[in-house]
């Protein structure tokens, strides 16, 4: 009988490896298969809420652009937490590869300030993304969900979640390689390339659902001239921070790119004539309104602004270098008559 018994244990601990490696397979199928780096870490922390049954899970990722920095992306504020490279919190995650428990990170760092900063999380285990003996981020799980007395995490939960977060670490480095490819390393703006392709597939869903689409176009006034009189230093401060303006005057789903030189692109979806004139204007008004400080100078920096408007009734373009020479028409305009204004691009004023 007690030998039954220990077989039938044995055939049910078979059949959970069996479905837990079903599981992998498909959770690495679906990292795999998500190159949009904001969309993958998001899957990451909900398979993972599923897997290991938590509330709640946060992850922080190392910094695509300076790569010293651990910043955590997925919260109701991402980036309000960052730790740097050294941080008691990364160099002991990297150190013991392994998740350990709030309370061993605790132990093992000796209370370091840097812990504090992320118990306001609710940790309760902390899983390293490692790839290669390096540290692309880590996880950070949350309160469990009681389904026995004992709310431990077991060795075979923590190889489990360990496999996961191998699988993220790859999917995160390359969807990292991806985002870098397509994207100005001064502005953090998406590169033209970018731009042109993701307008092209929205073009193309504008006119399946008979929606609007806008593009702006942005050109720095007389911006020869920050680079002349106080050098080519002074130019790139005056583009990153008009860049830092148009991203703050954004929603998530619009893409801004960096065009080339001092000119910006911004693509507005479900966005009609008024609201996308708003935007322009808005973003007009905030950089002619800011104060640009440079090596204490005080600089008056303004903008010239094109918009094209998709509309299936009034202006059906047919490529996206249409589209966007259409907003640069308008850019034209802009600066014709003066510069520092926003002009709309009338396609009946071509007929």
């Amino acid at each position: 009988m007690l030998e039954k018994k220990e077989e039938n244990n044995t055939n049910v601990q078979n059949e959970k490896r069996i479905y837990d490696l079903e599981q992998m397979l498909d959770i690495a199928k679906s990292f795999c298969s998500n190159l949009d780096f904001s969309n993958l870490l998001e899957s990451i922390v909900y398979i993972c809420m599923a897997q290991m049954h938590v509330l709640g899970a946060d992850i922080f990722v190392r910094d695509l652009i300076t790569n010293d920095q651990f910043v955590l992306e997925t919260s109701e504020n991402p980036g309000s937490i960052v730790l740097s490279g050294s941080s008691s919190v990364i160099t002991t995650l990297l150190a013991e590869k392994r998740p350990l428990s709030f309370t061993e990170l605790k132990e093992l760092t000796k209370n370091d300030k840097d812990v504090d900063l992320i118990a306001p999380l609710n940790p309760t285990l902390l899983v390293p993304l490692i790839q290669n003996n390096h540290l692309n981020g880590f996880l950070l799980l949350q309160e469990r969900i009681a389904i026995e007395d004992n709310n431990d995490y077991t060795d075979y939960e923590k190889n489990q979640i360990m496999l996961i977060g191998s699988l993220a670490s790859v999917a995160i480095n390359n969807a990292a390689l991806l985002e870098k490819s397509s994207t100005d390393m001064m502005t953090h703006l998406k590169l033209k390339y970018y731009f042109f392709n993701v307008l092209s597939q929205e073009m193309d869903n504008a006119f399946l659902t008979n929606s609007n689409l806008s593009v702006l176009m942005f050109d720095i006034d007389f911006f020869k001239k920050f680079n002349d009189t106080y050098g080519h230093e002074c130019g790139d401060f005056v583009l990153i921070s008009v860049a830092n303006i148009i991203k703050q005057s954004l929603r998530e789903t619009d893409v801004a790119s960096r065009y080339g030189g001092e000119e910006f692109t911004v693509l507005l979806n479900n966005t009609g004539k008024d609201e996308a004139m708003s935007v322009a204007e808005r973003i007009r008004t905030a950089i002619d309104e800011y104060d640009f400080v440079f090596n204490d100078q005080h600089l008056h920096v303004t903008i010239s602004v094109g918009v094209s408007v998709f509309d299936t009734r009034t202006n059906i373009v047919n490529t996206p270098n249409e589209f966007v020479n259409q907003a640069d028409k308008g850019l034209y305009l802009s600066k014709s008559a003066g510069r520092n204004r926003v002009t709309f691009f009338d396609p009946a004023s071509e007929k």
